[in-house]
């Protein structure tokens, strides 16, 4: 930067106003004539302000006083003044007085920098605003003539200006639950903090979901955008995620902004999953009116503990309950067992007491069912009934008389539970009798002493088959009529016999 040197009747129009991010050195000139004249006291000669010629709107007002007129070889004084005109300080003022030739100078306030060949030069430093600096030359003139002086200033003025520099800084923070059911939402927060200084323009948070991840709508990416973050400013975004698979997993989130920062964060969440089986064990046959005992056992087989365990039993049709171990209750045709939570391997096994009550095949099923798990089970039992099979036989005649006929009556009772079928009879008569005729629910057919009857397809429980057989006395004797049956459901004959006197 360098001085320049303007003089009162050269002031350039483009030195007006204030330079930005500049020093602006100005030197300006004034000269001022003085008269010699008799009268004591001092008046204003000559005042220039610079560099407009407007005190409003310039920097330094430059003011001559001296005596209107002096007698030769009398001593006075005279008188320069600077004023700052403006609001900042004016600094490095410098003030150069060329002495009028013909003036003896005897003194001068202040002291000058320098003073040689005519010239004294004062370095006033800085001028505050609106302050005003008055320096006084003592002297003599010996001719009668005019004095003339001129004064030059140089200053400079500067106009300064601060520049914030700044560094934002991007934190993001992310956070997950350590462990979290496979069934259940996994909350996740992300937490983005301008930690620096400034503006973080545009700021963005994306997150690529681990493999088998995503929001509750599907989604595998996520996109926040947290726009502009000014410094010490916090902005959270949290959203519900879930999971298809159970395992370890580590999910990371990075924030980016427009000027090339970025922050990373990562977290891991562990998914675990309580896994239910249940097996259920009873017999594969029982009879009408016996009973059957069930075994149920509830078993997690996962990883998680299997909370609010609750183990239902379902009675069919078919089967009376009759009892539950470990506090089962019944109502409603079920048997609930509170099992509460089920460690990680851990089982319980239940019974329930039931009985045959009608002639079926039932399936009896369970479900065990907990947070975030449920199995199924069943067991097929059949239920048959007993055909209790009755033999009867009566004489209607006793005694006869040789030549006489005698009725046998035969009667079949079903006094069980069960159908009997294919139900066969077979009569045998003594030598003392011969064969006149036979009926029944099926055809009879006699060869010799023998009658057979045609097997009885079915009988149903509670029901009766009669049959009749007449025969002849021919012979006197205590005689005994003898008859078999056999059906599906017997591994041997039953025998009844009927003892006729013949006379």
């Amino acid at each position: 930067m360098k001085n320049v040197t303007y003089r009162s009747n050269t002031v350039p129009a483009f030195v007006r106003g204030r330079q930005h991010f500049a020093l602006s050195m100005l030197a300006i000139g004034l000269c001022a004539v003085s008269a010699m004249a008799q009268a004591p006291g001092q008046v204003r000669l000559a005042s220039e302000a610079y560099p407009t010629g407007r005190a409003e709107t310039s920097v330094i007002l430059l003011e001559r006083f001296a005596p209107a007129e002096i007698r030769a070889g009398d001593t006075f004084d005279y008188t320069i003044k600077l004023t700052n005109l403006t609001s900042s300080e004016v600094s490095d003022l410098i003030l150069t007085e060329r002495l009028p030739d013909g003036f003896a100078m005897s003194s001068m306030s202040p002291e000058p920098k320098s003073s040689s060949g005519g010239t004294a030069t004062w370095n006033l430093g800085t001028l505050k605003s609106r302050e005003a600096k008055t320096l006084v030359v003592t002297g003599s003139a010996a001719m009668v003539g005019e004095l003339s002086s001129c004064a030059t200033v140089t200053f400079t003025t500067q106009v300064c200006s601060k520049i914030k520099i700044v560094q934002p800084a991007l934190q993001v923070t992310k956070t997950l639950p350590e462990e979290v059911m496979l069934c259940d939402p996994i909350p996740m927060t992300v937490s983005v903090t301008n930690s620096g200084s400034g503006l973080a323009r545009n700021v963005v948070v994306k997150d690529q979901l681990p493999s088998g991840w995503t929001t509750m709508s599907g989604q595998s990416e996520i996109v926040f955008q947290a726009g502009d973050l000014p410094s010490g400013v916090t902005r959270q975004f949290s959203v519900d995620l879930k999971s298809a698979n159970t395992g370890t997993f580590e999910n990371c989130v990075e924030a980016s902004e427009d000027g090339g920062l970025t922050a990373r964060s990562c977290a891991s969440t562990r998914v675990t999953k309580p896994e239910l089986t249940l097996t259920k064990t009873g017999p594969n046959l029982r009879y009408l009116g016996r009973g059957a005992q069930f075994e149920i056992t509830a078993t997690n087989v996962g990883d998680a503990v299997a909370r609010n365990t609750m183990l239902t039993d379902f009675i069919p049709t078919g089967l009376r309950f009759v009892q539950a171990s470990d506090n089962g209750q019944f109502g409603g045709g079920r048997v609930t067992w509170n099992l509460g939570s089920l460690e990680p391997g851990a089982s319980r096994t239940v019974t329930v007491d039931t009985t045959a009550a009608a002639i079926t095949t039932v399936t009896n099923k369970a479900e065990v069912r907990s947070v975030c798990s449920d199995a199924n089970a069943e067991a097929m039992l059949e239920i048959r009934g007993v055909p209790a099979i009755l033999l009867e036989v009566i004489d209607v005649e006793d005694p006869i008389e040789v030549g006489s006929v005698v009725t046998y009556i035969i009667t079949v009772t079903n006094q069980g539970s069960a159908v009997g079928t294919n139900i066969s009879l077979k009569a045998s008569l003594p030598d003392e009798e011969s064969f006149v005729s036979g009926d029944g629910p099926t055809a009879g057919t006699a060869t010799g002493q023998q009658i057979e009857f045609a097997p009885l397809p079915s009988l149903a429980p509670k029901a009766k088959a009669t049959y009749r057989v007449v025969v002849k006395g021919t012979a006197v004797g205590d005689v005994r009529f003898r008859i078999s049956m056999i059906s599906d459901q017997m591994d041997s004959t039953v025998d009844e016999s009927e003892s006729t006197r013949i006379y």
